[in-house]
């Protein structure tokens, strides 16, 4: 495993990000972790994040034109990739985000920042995957703008669970639509690294954890 998805892992993990215990998803899942971005709320940590989207970018191999950020959460995340990918990386990309109502007054227009022309390849930068319902509004949002490429997806982490079908969103996505898709971590290098690993003085991850977390994704990962 690289070294920066063992730092991103213990950076969730000391930003409250990534926690253990009895949570219950939006589908009505019962999951022994949880991950909520909206956690991050430093300067220090957004200057991170972006340094770690950057990481996974170079990393793809993926050529790209634009960087994408979906309302709201995708917004902060696709500035501070384009900012790491250039002070880290010396990759000067444009990057836009979305309006979650087009604006009828001023410049008007759904999108702010950058417009992307026909023949770009997008990124989107998202924080993670569900259902994917943020990918195709994406896909039905730049069919009013320019006939663009969108070519990956780029997400902090894969819970590695079923969609719609018996694969994961993730499959489904790359199947369907054709998008590349882009984990920094998935939940299996998560429990890699940290179970039976003591950060900060404590271990995150035990034994009893891992099982719980291993007879989810027996349950409800994608095959």
């Amino acid at each position: 495993m690289q070294t920066y998805k063992q730092d991103f892992i213990a950076f969730m993990v000391r930003a409250g990000v990534l926690t253990f215990g009895d949570f219950t998803t939006k589908s009505g899942r019962k999951t022994p972790y949880f991950i909520n971005t909206g956690n991050y709320k430093t300067g220090s940590q957004i200057l991170a994040l972006g340094d770690y989207y950057a990481a996974a970018i170079e990393a793809s191999g993926e050529e790209i034109d634009v960087l994408f950020g979906p309302a709201y959460k995708g917004i902060p995340l696709s500035v501070s990739a384009a900012a790491s990918l250039y002070r880290l990386h010396g990759r000067d990309l444009p990057f836009c985000f979305n309006r979650k109502e087009a604006k009828d007054h001023g410049e008007g227009g759904s999108l702010i920042g950058y417009t992307p022309k026909a023949g770009e390849r997008i990124a989107i930068i998202e924080d993670v995957v569900t259902a994917g319902t943020a990918v195709r509004e994406t896909i039905e949002l730049f069919q009013s703008v320019a006939e663009v490429n969108l070519t990956a997806l780029f997400v902090s982490a894969d819970r590695m669970e079923r969609g719609t079908g018996e694969k994961t969103t993730i499959q489904e996505l790359r199947d369907t639509l054709g998008i590349k898709v882009y984990p920094i971590v998935t939940v299996l290098e998560i429990i890699e690294y940290l179970h039976g690993r003591e950060l900060d003085g404590r271990v995150v991850i035990t034994d009893d954890t891992r099982e719980k977390m291993e007879a989810y994704l027996a349950e409800y990962g994608g095959k």
